[in-house]
């Protein structure tokens, strides 16, 4: 380990969806500045959702230069950064130029998105092969994960699978432009891509059984053939290049990467409340972003059907991750807002501060946080908009809404708003009964990601799970997971001393009894009620 020095601080960068986001943060994990840069994305007909890396590249180190600017904190105070990124997939050639991954053949979309749905289909055949890696994904692959996707090119895109010199996932291919060194993420490995962490290999005959023998023929050295835990030092630091795009010396110390979510869990699960240090195996991590991850850790592995994992040291040394979640979140409610009239109108005029507006216009009506849910009393959401990760793990699950009337005014847009804050909390609820009938006993939940900022947000999810909800001190927990990346690596912390020392929670919201306890109780029921009615629905309409 290295030495305590004053003034050191570490970058986190977070590439989610539609930004690229940085943070600097001191020693103690406190927030100095941040700064954020939108990337393109492309939709087209088939579930095809693209971006670009060199775009996402641009993004990343324009923000990360920002951001530096802004701590106005000198070059030599700079020891390490880390990298988290949604888990879409890269494909480059041996030159590592970008290629193309979808009908448009424009090279520069190289990235298949991980809300990506095109490979469903091959999603389907490999969890009807009966194969024995499904058991740690948790006994169904996800269209959303790499090998589907890599299934597709090799049969869509048969070009550029064989001109293919390196699959990244986004994450590692931010360490790589960063550092130069190919080395992988366990993290990205096991929970993306089907490595057995817990066996330090991949499974050769399944890799050759889909028909992607030509990936096992090279000891998968287009995939990761080098695995490192997140936090290890890649390369020499910062290449020259990198750092100049970033406004850094070189050599500042490069962490292997995590996913966005997970990052978001390192963050938060040992974060101190009041002093007192938590065990991270009592809590459930939930973040809320374009989509939502659940993420618990326990020193056995834990199967649990329709729920992904485990995966061992995917997320800190030694222990079993466990993940659970919501393929839409933000993307679910922003997908059902702007469908409303009056919203449309509150969007326009108030921009990115809309649901802020709405919030506050609900609990003056409704008096308080809690209370704020009975507005959805007669309308009712099941916000499976892109299927259902967990714990159904059926990607063609579709959502439901229920009690439409013809309002159109502002009070019929609030309510829409709460019913389906209502619906996602209830998929979360549902989510944590089937982790506590797999074993684990969850004393809190804590949250962090965009949603997870907001109070009636926070509230809600109490309420519907019965869970406490403890709030991160930092506004930007996802940011400081990355960034206790770069400590790591500079050798300040291990990952579990990182999380310890570098986090902690504001305060702890507590769920309500009585009469919210029992609307919620229904609201269960009605959540139960629309997924058989959807389910039923869907397999009449295919009989």
């Amino acid at each position: 380990m290295g030495g305590n020095r004053m003034g050191e601080a570490y970058i986190g960068v977070d590439v989610g969806t539609g930004s690229a986001r940085a943070g600097v943060f001191d020693g103690a994990g406190r927030l100095l500045a941040s700064a954020k840069r939108p990337i393109a994305i492309w939709r087209e007909a088939g579930e095809i959702v693209e971006q670009s890396s060199e775009d996402i590249w641009r993004a990343t180190t324009g923000a990360v230069r920002e951001a530096v600017v802004a701590s106005g904190l000198p070059q030599e105070a700079f020891a390490g950064i880390g990298f988290d990124a949604t888990c879409s997939l890269v494909v480059l050639d041996a030159t590592s130029a970008p290629l193309p991954v979808g009908p448009s053949g424009d090279a520069q979309r190289d990235v298949i998105v991980w809300m990506d749905h095109r490979a469903t289909g091959e999603a389907d055949r490999i969890n009807g092969g009966g194969h024995q890696v499904l058991r740690y994904v948790g006994g169904k692959i996800s269209p959303e994960m790499q090998v589907p996707k890599l299934m597709w090119l090799a049969e869509h895109m048969p070009a550029t699978f064989r001109r293919a010199g390196h699959f990244f996932d986004l994450t590692d291919y931010l360490t790589w432009r960063a550092s130069g060194s190919r080395r992988r993420s366990v993290c990205t490995l096991t929970c993306k891509w089907t490595y057995l962490a817990h066996e330090r290999r991949w499974a050769r005959d399944f890799f050759e059984s889909l028909g992607l023998r030509d990936l096992a023929s090279d000891g998968f050295a287009r995939i990761g053939a080098d695995v490192v835990e997140p936090g290890t030092p890649l390369g020499d630091g910062l290449i020259p290049e990198a750092a100049a795009a970033m406004g850094l010396p070189a050599g500042v110390k490069v962490g292997a990467g995590l996913i966005d979510a997970h990052a978001g869990a390192v963050g938060t699960l040992s974060a101190s409340l009041g002093g007192a240090h938590a065990d991270p195996s009592t809590r459930l991590a939930l973040i809320l972003g374009t989509s939502a991850c659940c993420m618990a850790v326990s020193d056995q592995p834990r199967f649990v059907d329709g729920v992904w994992g485990p995966y061992f040291s995917a997320l800190t040394p030694n222990r079993w991750l466990t993940e659970g979640g919501q393929s839409a979140f933000g993307a679910a409610i922003d997908r059902l807002m702007r469908r409303h009239p009056a919203f449309s109108d509150a969007s326009q005029r108030a921009g990115d501060n809309a649901y802020e507006e709405m919030e506050r216009d609900i609990l003056a009506r409704a008096g308080s946080l809690s209370r704020a849910a009975l507005l959805a009393e007669n309308i009712h959401v099941l916000p499976d908009f892109l299927g259902n990760r967990s714990p159904l793990a059926d990607p063609n699950v579709r959502g439901v809404l229920v009690g439409l009337d013809l309002r159109a005014d502002r009070a019929s847009a609030l309510e829409l708003y709460v019913a389906a804050l209502t619906g996602l909390a209830h998929g979360v609820a549902q989510i944590i009964r089937t982790l506590e009938a797999g074993g684990y006993a969850f004393d809190m939940l804590v949250v962090s990601g965009g949603a997870g900022r907001s109070p009636l947000v926070r509230q809600i999810i109490a309420d519907a799970t019965g869970k406490p909800v403890g709030a991160p001190e930092t506004s930007e927990p996802v940011l400081l997971g990355a960034a206790m990346l770069g400590a790591v690596a500079a050798g300040k912390h291990d990952m579990g001393s990182a999380m310890s020392a570098m986090s902690r929670l504001s305060d702890e919201i507590m769920p309500q009894g009585g009469e919210i306890a029992r609307f919620h109780h229904r609201k269960r029921r009605a959540f139960d009620l629309m997924q058989g009615a959807e389910r039923g629905i869907r397999e009449i309409m295919a009989s």
